[in-house]
């Protein structure tokens, strides 16, 4: 059974006023399998009958269900190497000109990759060792934020992370299985929250050094995005980066932004 025009349309909208992500037609498929899960939990037969279910249910939560479900969460260690050799060079310059705190976000951490590959990236830096680190990691889902704050990956999961790393920031864990726990000496600089990207603004005072915004903006239209972008800008301080995916550009948007490379941008 595949979810009917008019309850796939009201999903759609539901989506996309909640969260910003924008589901066209060619997602029905996707969205109908998705949708169905949660239909199981609560045995519900029809979609127009959880649909109306999700309008009454009054304290939100099938509605954070319904996106973690519908959120995308594709990522690896590294992904797109080159944005953290950018960070390690622009904090290296900054600890040089005598700079002592530091902020950073991954403002969509998805299941924590991205965040621990910033914290190993800067811990890497002899200078900052003793620096006031602290880096932000936020998603929409609880799902992957829950597995995020564990930091406990499978073997696989590691093959993307040089070897020096790997071995000095993960501890194999010691029940038969081959996953690896990241060491608390990385999970003490990242806080996880649970945050909204298309409702700005945003509760963090910065200024931010730094935000990672990556391949998340390919699921919003140029409201959304040039909303979001604001809002970074906003947050940042002069000087501080912007990096988006590979994927993703600032072009056509009203920013402020300066372009340093393809997905690259200075305030």
């Amino acid at each position: 059974m595949e979810i009917d025009n008019l309850t796939f349309k009201k999903i759609c909208k539901l989506v996309y006023d909640n969260v910003g992500i924008v589901l066209n037609d060619n997602k029905k498929a996707l969205v109908s399998a998705r949708v169905r899960k949660r239909m199981k939990v609560l045995n519900i037969d029809q979609f127009r009958d959880y649909y109306v279910y999700l309008q009454h249910e009054s304290s939100g939560k099938e509605l954070v269900q319904l996106l973690d479900v519908i959120s995308t969460n594709v990522t690896h260690f590294f992904r797109e190497a080159e944005h953290f050799d950018i960070l390690s060079k622009a904090a290296t310059q900054w600890v040089s000109r005598g700079q002592s705190k530091f902020r950073f976000w991954s403002a969509a951490c998805s299941t924590g990759q991205e965040p621990y590959a910033m914290a190993m990236t800067l811990s890497e830096i002899r200078s900052m060792q003793s620096a006031d680190l602290k880096i932000l990691a936020t998603d929409i889902s609880t799902q992957v934020l829950s597995h995020s704050r564990q930091g406990l990956y499978e073997e696989k999961q590691l093959k993307t992370i040089p070897p020096k790393l790997k071995n000095k920031y993960f501890e194999k864990q010691q029940n038969g299985e081959a996953s690896f726990e990241i060491k608390d000496s990385i999970k003490k600089l990242i806080s996880f929250k649970r945050l909204n990207l298309a409702k700005p603004p945003f509760p963090m005072k910065g200024p931010l050094d730094a935000v990672f915004c990556c391949n998340v903006m390919i699921y919003f239209d140029n409201k959304v995005r040039t909303i979001l972008i604001n809002e970074i800008y906003r947050l940042l301080k002069p000087g501080g980066y912007l990096i988006v995916g590979n994927a993703e550009s600032l072009a056509g948007l009203e920013t402020d932004f300066k372009t340093v490379k393809p997905s690259v941008y200075l305030k």
